[in-house]
């Protein structure tokens, strides 16, 4: 009986290897960061040269192989610049989320063990708030120019100081795969935020990955990416674009409808990135006025469900393709894409409803779903079950603690949504096992919430729910149990919570209650709440804005 050794090189798949590709072949494609009503340029071979005069600087601050560095930055050429550097040269990118609540923000800084932290100017009076709780940062490099008093004493250099007094070129380290390259935490349970931490390897083949799922762009397109770069790795783009060598265009923080249209009308983007809610405000601008969205080819939406509505009206006003996208923090995030099967013609409502469903598992994604028991359900379009995943870009515990059995089961990442599966690989989610809300695409913590709320002296018990917002997809709506006598009333409650969770998460929708439903265990029964807001028997307030 014959044998035979595989022959193929055991060489690594690293960040590196995606960096020097697009240096060098990819060279004379741009990164494009806009101000406001013009753009700042440079090509990715100058981009690579001041990734190499990064690594040098940072190393120059005591950062070597495992340190863990921080971003708090917007989109734009220094956050893409420490996209390459940092786990180039060993080290690991953490992606600072600003929209966290301070107190999850210096947890995730110190429980991360950043040593540096990459600042913006302008996002320095929104850290400043945190900056004594933190214990972990050595030094502050401030990107632009910009008041920086606000760090107080502490070791601060400025972003173009640090690359001025550093030479190009750096002898990046043979890393192995499974080394840590980047780390996101994830706010979408209760308690503190998890940390995800992504290899090297995971990064390559979900670059790779994404790519042969049908996020196609190359050397002639422009990529808008309004993701931001905190949010899951901004979904993987920026390495995608630079292993194929798309131009890059980079909003910064003019992610409002009307930036963002004269954004797109000069720059001309051929595929952008964001959640529902960027795109649902450009489609009312559009709707008050004329805009041209020609440029663009197709358009990725991801964080939250995306309305057929939506779809429709890109399409049939605007000829923009939706292509719904599906996946979280701990996939990298991408696990499916929505792209309507063979055979379906274009602009024919079942093309509409392929589009509209959460997305076809991609290869490189392995996805079961799963009864109460932990029991493999049929992919018939009927069964529905919790989703399970696993592969090479699949986190399989959090960073810093013990895989959980309520996360993890037998290899797999249990994801909390509960869906069907078509024959063909489609999903469709039909709820949430935890009844944490999705705003925007940005979770909200109806138990955080309700933990706040029921701080208040004449609140009895608290349950949050999330119920259906045109605007949002998805808002809380605080179901209260005031004390007996008290006439405590949303405005009072919202005051109340104003320094006590982010701005954001403060609900507009407001209803008191004799008593919070409970099941057979004591546990708050929202299934009833919603039950009873969708057939409108709550008696609901809303917050005057």
């Amino acid at each position: 009986m014959g044998s035979m050794d595989a022959t193929m090189m055991e060489y690594p798949l690293t960040v590196t290897q995606i960096f020097r590709h697009g240096q060098q072949v990819h060279g004379d494609r741009e990164v494009i960061s806009w101000t406001g009503g013009d753009a700042r340029r440079a090509s990715f071979a100058e981009v690579g040269e001041r990734a190499e005069r990064l690594a040098r600087g940072l190393g120059e601050l005591g950062v070597g192989p495992g340190d863990v560095v921080g971003t708090f930055c917007w989109n734009h050429q220094e956050h893409l610049e420490a996209y390459f550097a940092v786990p180039c040269m060993g080290a690991v990118l953490h992606t600072l989320n600003i929209r966290l609540f301070p107190e999850q923000l210096a947890y995730v800084v110190d429980h991360a063990g950043d040593k540096v932290v990459i600042i913006d100017d302008s996002l320095i009076p929104l850290y400043a708030r945190v900056v004594d709780d933190i214990a972990s940062v050595q030094t502050y490099v401030v990107v632009g120019d910009g008041d920086a008093s606000a760090l107080g004493d502490r070791h601060v250099v400025r972003y173009d100081d640090l690359l001025a007094a550093n030479a190009p070129g750096f002898d990046w380290p043979q890393l192995d795969e499974r080394s840590p390259a980047a780390a996101c935490y994830t706010s979408g349970t209760t308690g503190n935020p998890k940390g995800v931490v992504y290899s090297h390897r995971s990064q390559w083949c979900h670059t790779m990955g994404a790519a042969a799922g049908g996020l196609a762009v190359g050397d002639r397109d422009t990529l808008l990416m309004i993701v931001p770069m905190f949010h899951a790795n901004a979904w993987g783009l920026p390495y995608i674009a630079w292993a194929h060598g798309a131009n890059i265009l980079q909003p910064e923080r003019y992610l409002q409808p009307e930036p963002l249209v004269a954004m797109i009308e000069q720059e001309k983007p051929t595929f952008a990135a964001a959640v529902p809610t960027v795109w649902n405000g450009v489609l009312q601008l559009g709707a008050t006025r004329p805009i041209d969205l020609s440029s663009l080819r197709s358009v990725v939406v991801g964080g939250s469900a995306v309305p057929r509505q939506m779809i429709k009206t890109f399409r049939d006003d605007y000829g923009v393709e939706i292509i719904q996208g599906w996946g979280m923090t701990e996939t990298s995030p991408l696990g499916a894409m929505s792209f309507p099967p063979a055979g379906v013609e274009y602009g024919t409502e079942e093309e509409l409803d392929w589009r509209a469903k959460t997305g076809r598992i991609v290869c490189g994604v392995d996805l079961r779903i799963t009864d109460e028991n932990g029991v493999p359900q049929p992919w018939d379009g009927k069964s529905i079950g919790e989703i399970e995943v696993r592969g090479p870009w699949i986190t399989g515990r959090y960073a810093g603690v013990e895989p959980d059995p309520e996360k993890f089961r037998d290899g797999w990442l249990r994801t909390g949504d509960m869906a069907t599966v078509e024959p063909n690989g489609f999903i469709q989610i039909v709820d949430r096992t935890k009844d944490v809300i999705k705003s925007g695409g940005e979770w909200v913590s109806s138990v955080d919430l309700e933990n706040q709320l029921m701080a208040h002296p004449e609140v009895v018990e608290a349950a949050v729910i999330g119920v259906p917002d045109e605007k949002w997809d998805e808002r809380p709506c605080a179901c209260v149990v005031r004390a007996e006598g008290s006439s405590v009333g949303p405005a009072d409650l919202a005051a109340f919570l104003a320094d006590r969770v982010a701005k954001w998460w403060i609900p507009e929708r407001w209803t008191f209650i004799d008593e919070v439903p409970k099941t057979s265990v004591g546990k708050f029964d929202k299934k009833v709440l919603r039950a009873r807001y969708a057939a409108g028997e709550l008696s609901v307030e809303t917050l005057d804005s």
